[in-house]
């Protein structure tokens, strides 16, 4: 309740200080994205942030499956031929020598079970929802897109509300669709005088999924794997409250719940052989209502909130997310054509964000759209994910996901001590899943840059409670971060200096691991890592503990080649021109921009470096949040104009409902696009720490920034 008061407080100061308010109802409405046709690549979204319902033109999954993904729903597949259990909890990796003593490592095992693991368990498509079409006599149409007419799409994002319709047969047909804000459920209203003749219905269909397909995209899973998974219909008055039908769908051995109620409606199994089900309105009517949940078997218990009720619930929720958190305005008196797409952007990601980032630990790349990676999220992701979140004082929100470190504090103490040897400490995993188990694979054994990440969030936590309470919550994550950190630099007996890697992979992950000695960024981002956990343990009245210091205050210094930032220590002079290394993540960038100023970084040496970035790295291969965090060091630079242009390049997109589009390198949607671009916003309209010019990011010609309710960034 204090942050959601001091966000709305915020909002006030423009007014208090004589200036307008933004008119966020009209901004917001602008950019309603509209349809005449479904995509093939994205669908429109509802959702709540645990859960999203992506549909096609009709409001529903009719013609294109696009998913009904959560949080929640996950499934482990038959294990490999001849394997057992055992032999999944007993496997093993390699062993790397760590500076003369051998490490294990969760890669290069028996090849089955490796891969068993790495795809398992993997994220669960719900099931799917459309419009049946039916003749004079009762009988399924074979109606595609094409045979719609004046069709008309669109999501009023001030209320999630999704509204469609066309004309089928001379009739006009809409649909309503909107998501619960506290359950799994998605709502639906139909309105046309063929429901009332009969001819109209809805069908529900469920899907085989598995861990088959590294990425599943556009559409998760297939429907004509039928004899793959089962499905089960109840119906009677045993069922819970509102509750008219349930089936239950089971994969392997797991089992999924779709309750279904509304109005009155019969509902009967098209063909024993497959799992679709056609619901039929029982009563003689032009309107049609249904509410369609989602849960676990363990959760079934619950009456199925009707289709009213979830309207309330949309709109109130989204109203308030609108009304009382960050805002930024870029568009209103800016003469700069670009700052209307630059708006859309904004407030598209906004609403996509909230939709597919808010559930209890962080989402995949592609959020609630489809799979990638099976589903599992990536924890060096994080902070483009969710960072943007504390700048915009959208702490009911983070706060759901940043309970995962405290979570999966003791899988990550397991990982560093009893795996891999370290004395003390956890070792955040890269790949992971709601267990916190690490997927096997090297790069995901071996890198390294997630490591500081919740030292920041607390950072920004604390910074906006300033309370004993938030210190306390942190406490373990921070020092047991902090030890790893200290634990995992080794002293080179040589310069006397404290070394990170080898073995270990930069941002990038395009270096031998084996040779990767010291490089730029990570060794400063050790540093301010290291930095905040001892003002932590300050704060909390603690003595810091000496071995943090040591480290800390006698890290290698950033490697210098030619006058430049190398990206690690001993790298090849040339690598500049060598495409091995500037064709991924340009990381030398965030050494000052998303970094803040750090001992030990020349902020010479770093504008330098970024130049150089700017002139030799192969942009054509550059993609998502690449793009912002290159935003970010122009600013901080004082580059304003090149910083726009980086926000807006060519090949850094969004379509036409905001999906941000994965490029050259990975599928669409890929949300570290959208979550970077909001915290690059919110630095650049605010400002960081330090900074005292209004919207310090932005040319001071052509744009007019005004932000409400936007925190500073580090």
């Amino acid at each position: 309740m204090f942050l959601r008061l001091l966000a709305a407080f915020s909002t006030l100061l423009p007014l208090a200080l004589g200036a307008s308010r933004i008119d966020r109802h009209a901004m917001v409405s602008r950019y309603n994205p509209t349809r005449n046709a479904s995509s093939s690549t994205t669908p429109m979204q509802v959702g709540n942030g645990h859960f999203a319902f992506g549909s096609d033109v009709t409001g529903l999954q009719t013609f294109l499956p696009f998913a009904i993904m959560s949080d929640w729903a996950w499934k482990n597949d038959s294990l490999p031929p001849g394997k057992t259990w055992a032999d999944i909890y007993n496997y093993r990796g390699v062993e790397w020598d760590f500076h003369g003593r051998l490490v294990q490592y969760e890669f290069d095992g028996e090849p089955l079970v490796q891969q068993w693991l790495i795809s398992n368990p993997n994220r669960v498509n719900l099931g799917r929802v459309g419009l049946l079409f039916l003749d004079d006599d009762g009988r399924a149409l074979n109606v595609t897109e094409s045979d719609l007419e004046n069709v008309k799409q669109e999501l009023d994002l001030w209320t999630g509300t999704m509204s469609s319709q066309f004309v089928f047969g001379g009739q006009l047909v809409a649909v309503t669709t909107v998501s619960a804000q506290a359950s799994s459920t998605v709502g639906i209203n139909i309105e046309s005088s063929p429901l009332q003749a009969g001819k109209l219905g809805v069908y529900l269909d469920f899907p085989w999924n598995d861990g088959s397909s590294k990425f599943s995209a556009p559409f998760v899973g297939v429907f004509n794997m039928t004899s793959n998974h089962t499905t089960t219909l109840r119906v009677g008055d045993k069922l819970p409250n509102g509750v008219q039908a349930q089936i239950s769908h089971t994969l392997v051995n797991s089992t999924f719940v779709t309750s279904v109620g509304g109005d009155h409606f019969t509902i009967s199994r098209d063909t024993p052989a497959a799992h679709r089900y056609s619901i039929h309105p029982a009563n003689a009517s032009n309107s049609f209502s249904l509410s369609v949940s989602y849960s676990l078997p363990n959760d079934t218990s619950k009456a199925v909130v009707s289709y009213k009720s979830i309207g309330e619930e949309s709109v109130q929720t989204w109203e308030q997310f609108w009304s009382e958190s960050g805002f930024v305005d870029v568009y209103t008196g800016s003469s700069d054509p670009r700052a209307d797409e630059l708006q859309r952007r904004i407030i598209l990601s906004r609403y996509l964000m909230r939709v597919n980032a808010a559930g209890d630990a962080s989402p995949q790349e592609s959020g609630l759209v489809n799979d990638g990676w099976y589903g599992k999220f990536h924890m060096e992701e994080v902070f483009w994910h969710l960072g943007h979140w504390a700048p915009w004082n959208n702490w009911d929100l983070l706060n759901r996901t940043l309970g995962m470190y405290h979570r999966f504090l003791e899988t990550s103490i397991q990982r560093a001590q009893v795996q891999q040897g370290f004395s003390m400490g956890a070792r955040w995993s890269k790949m992971t899943d709601p267990s916190g188990r690490s997927a096997p694979g090297e790069i995901n054994e071996l890198l390294i840059w997630q490591q500081p990440h919740p030292l920041v969030f607390a950072e920004y936590e604390y910074r906006m409670t300033k309370s004993q309470s938030t210190l306390e919550k942190w406490q373990n994550v921070i020092n047991e971060t902090a030890n790893w950190m200290t634990a995992f630099a080794w002293l080179n007996e040589s310069t006397g200096r404290y070394d990170l890697g080898p073995p270990m992979y930069v941002v990038a992950e395009d270096t031998s691991p084996n040779v990767t000695r010291n490089p730029a960024f990570e060794l400063a981002y050790w540093k301010y890592g290291l930095g905040l956990a001892e003002t932590w343990m300050q704060r909390l009245g603690f003595a810091v503990p000496s071995a943090w210091e040591h480290v800390k205050e006698n890290l290698a210094p950033l490697p210098i080649e030619d006058g430049l930032y190398a990206v690690y220590e001993g790298i090849e002079s040339n690598f500049w021109t060598d495409p091995t290394y500037i064709n991924d993540h340009p990381a030398l960038v965030g050494l000052h921009g998303w970094l803040p100023p750090i001992d030990g970084v020349n902020l010479t040496i770093a504008k330098l470096t970024a130049d150089k970035v700017y002139t030799t790295w192969n942009i054509s291969n550059c993609w998502g949040w690449d793009f912002p965090m290159l935003a970010m060091s122009a600013a901080r630079n004082g580059e304003t104009e090149q910083a726009m242009e980086w926000l807006l390049h060519p090949l850094y997109q969004f379509d036409d409902v905001g999906m941000p589009v994965g490029g050259v390198r990975v599928t669409t949607p890929y949300f570290p696009s959208s979550g970077s671009l909001l915290y690059a916003i919110a630095m650049m309209a605010e400002g960081w720490d330090g900074s005292t010019a209004q919207a310090p990011g932005f040319p001071k010609t052509g744009w007019n920034v005004r932000a409400e309710g936007i925190s500073k960034t580090l």
